[in-house]
């Protein structure tokens, strides 16, 4: 799992990304390809 600043940018990279709300942090999630899995920070 990345950690980035930004996730807008990252969430265009693949048509499957989610962006998710748990607990106060913002995540990216992808079903399809878990790569793209990363953490605002």
């Amino acid at each position: 799992m990345k950690i980035k600043n930004s996730l807008k940018t990252l969430r265009t990279r693949h048509r499957d990304n989610r962006l998710v709300r748990r607990k106060g942090r913002v995540y990216i999630i992808n079903k399809t390809n878990p790569r793209y899995k990363a953490r605002q920070g």
